[in-house]
C-alpha cells in the first residue's frame, strides 16, 4: 500500500503558530508529512539562513515520526515528485492569499497533477505571519505568543 505523503512548503522566517496549526491540522490527513523549507533563495536577500528555520522546525516535531523536514530549492511541485507526495497544503489566512494559492494551484496540478489542499486559518490566528513576527521584533516587542511553544 502506498504511503499518502503531503508536502508543506514555505521560507517559514519564523516558523509561526499559525504554521504550527496547519501541520497539527493536517497531519491526521496523511502518513507522511514532509515540511519543506524555501533554501537561501536570491529573490529573499535577508533571509534567516535555511539551516537554521530547518533546525528550529525539527525541535518542533522531534517526537513526531510522521513529519520530515528538509530544505528545497526549486518548485514545490520538484518537491513533492522527489519525496512521492501527492498533495501539496497550504495555509489560508484571507481572500488574498486564496486567490494568489489557488493560481498556485491550478499551475501546480497543470504541470504534475499533484493537488493542493487548502485549510482555513483559525480565526484567531489570521492575522499571524512570518513578516507581521520578524517587524514585531525588530522593534523590542516579544513575539513568543506568535512561535509554537515547543519552539521555545
Amino acid at each position: 500500500m502506498n504511503q499518502r505523503t503531503g508536502i508543506f512548503v514555505g521560507s517559514f522566517d519564523p516558523f509561526t503558530v499559525g504554521h504550527d496549526s496547519v501541520v497539527t491540522r493536517a497531519l491526521p490527513l496523511f502518513d507522511r508529512l514532509v515540511i519543506g523549507v524555501v533554501g537561501d533563495h536570491v529573490s529573499k536577500p535577508n533571509l534567516t539562513p535555511a539551516e537554521e528555520r530547518m533546525t528550529a522546525i525539527k525541535a518542533i516535531y522531534k517526537d513526531e515520526p510522521r513529519i520530515e523536514v528538509r530544505t528545497y530549492y526549486g518548485l514545490a511541485v520538484e518537491l513533492a515528485r522527489e519525496v512521492g507526495a501527492q498533495f501539496i497544503v497550504k495555509g489560508v489566512r484571507s481572500a488574498k492569499d486564496f486567490e494568489y494559492e489557488r493560481d498556485q494551484a491550478d499551475i501546480n496540478r497543470q504541470l504534475s497533477g499533484v493537488e493542493t489542499l487548502l485549510l482555513y486559518a483559525e480565526p484567531q490566528l489570521s492575522a499571524v505571519s512570518s513578516s507581521m513576527v520578524r517587524e514585531l521584533s525588530h522593534f523590542g516587542v516579544d513575539v513568543g505568543p506568535f512561535l509554537p511553544k515547543r519552539n521555545m
